[in-house]
């Protein structure tokens, strides 16, 4: 996945939001909360950084092309960057960004859920 690639499928999630920060990064956001920063990783390759469950943290930090994501899981928080340019991971890092669009989103208040649309019952 490129640049481009990523901001497009970022944007095309529900109720998402697009800033370029932190000396030119591509952050998504999803009701002002960031879950997902596009930006540049080891050797200058494209990285993608995006939150995850605690038991995706644990598998992903130990597989090849991810790792803790920097700033933020030396917090303590359970993010992960994905640094390897390699098609075939493009499926789940779709995947990846999804969820952690939807883990961010759960956090936000039940007003706010409902104002954006997410996460109600059908």
């Amino acid at each position: 996945m490129n640049d481009q690639q990523f901001n497009q499928f970022c944007g095309a999630l529900p109720a998402t939001t697009y800033v370029k920060q932190w000396g030119g990064a591509d952050v998504w956001k999803v009701g002002g909360k960031v879950f997902a920063v596009g930006g540049w990783g080891p050797d200058k390759l494209p990285a993608f950084t995006f939150k995850t469950s605690p038991n995706n943290f644990e598998f992903l930090k130990a597989s090849e092309g991810y790792r803790p994501a920097p700033y933020f899981a030396s917090r303590g928080m359970k993010w992960i960057q994905h640094i390897v340019e390699d098609d075939s991971l493009d499926e789940a890092l779709r995947y990846y960004l999804t969820e952690s669009h939807r883990l961010v989103s759960l956090g936000l208040t039940k007003v706010k859920q409902k104002q954006l649309g997410l996460n109600q019952p059908e």
